[in-house]
């Protein structure tokens, strides 16, 4: 499966992206995770150790691999430069490993403007349509408020895009933001899932706001998960009540590829 995870700041999709991750390994997947979110916290979130943590450097970072891949200086805007980059070998031999989940952390770019493009941006598109429609492995995407890191071609190929949302309006605002570029690209379904809910009227509430089949399910407010980011642990390790929350969204998802197979 090829998952892209996406939501406002502050919702809980990196939570809920590691916890899904972790599932998939658990049972015996081989699971690339992707921090594409320029804020990048996902290997916090999956458990790794501080000081692995503190070695990742990421692609858009690795400025020699990116002027051998694309024949440019990284930065140098709208200058002559490969357009389909060597990209197939980069998760083995960049992917960082931990609790049987191999990490791949994108980075951001500094555009330098509108409607630029650079080495770096290409590269990183490359990645991602690579991962998306070459890649064996499950591969889960932790992305920022948006499907900027994906084009046409790539999006379509995604199984399920995912919205984390928080019983709010500012949240499900952002749920429709995402909907409408997926709808852009070619994308037919979104689909939701409720985070952070303390009651049946937080859920009524966010079922208010979607249509039918858009929901994947809900994890409920549980203080273990939130603490476990002082304690430098992975929340899939705190608490099981979660993990069956979360694992009754994986079994959808697999349902509904099932279906679309």
């Amino acid at each position: 499966m090829k998952i892209a995870i996406t939501g406002k700041g502050g919702v809980g999709k990196t939570t809920f992206s590691s916890m899904l991750s972790r599932m998939f390994s658990q049972d015996g997947y081989r699971v690339v995770a992707v921090d594409a979110d320029p804020d990048a916290n996902l290997a916090l979130a999956l458990g790794f150790p501080k000081d692995t943590y503190d070695s990742i450097v990421p692609i858009s970072e690795m400025k020699n691999l990116i002027s051998d891949r694309t024949s440019a200086d990284t930065g140098s805007f709208n200058k002559m430069f490969k357009l389909n980059p060597k990209v197939d070998d980069i998760p083995e031999n960049y992917c960082k490993e931990y609790n049987g989940v191999r990490l791949l952390t994108l980075g951001t770019v500094d555009s330098g403007g509108s409607g630029c493009v650079c080495p770096e941006h290409v590269l990183l598109k490359r990645l991602c349509s690579h991962l998306i429609l070459q890649n064996k492995d499950v591969v889960i995407m932790d992305m920022e408020a948006g499907i900027e890191h994906l084009g046409r071609g790539t999006a379509q190929g995604v199984d399920a895009f995912v919205v984390v949302v928080e019983p709010g309006e500012r949240s499900l605002q952002t749920y429709r933001k995402v909907k409408k570029l997926g709808k852009d690209i070619g994308v037919k379904r979104v689909f939701v899932v409720g985070n952070k809910i303390r009651n049946k009227e937080d859920e009524e509430f966010i079922m208010s706001n979607l249509e039918d089949g858009e929901s994947l399910g809900f994890i409920y407010y549980n203080q273990d998960v939130i603490n476990s980011d002082r304690s430098n642990q992975s929340p899939y390790d705190v608490s099981e009540e979660t993990r069956k929350q979360v694992k009754v969204i994986k079994d959808k998802l697999m349902e509904l590829q099932t279906c679309n197979a």
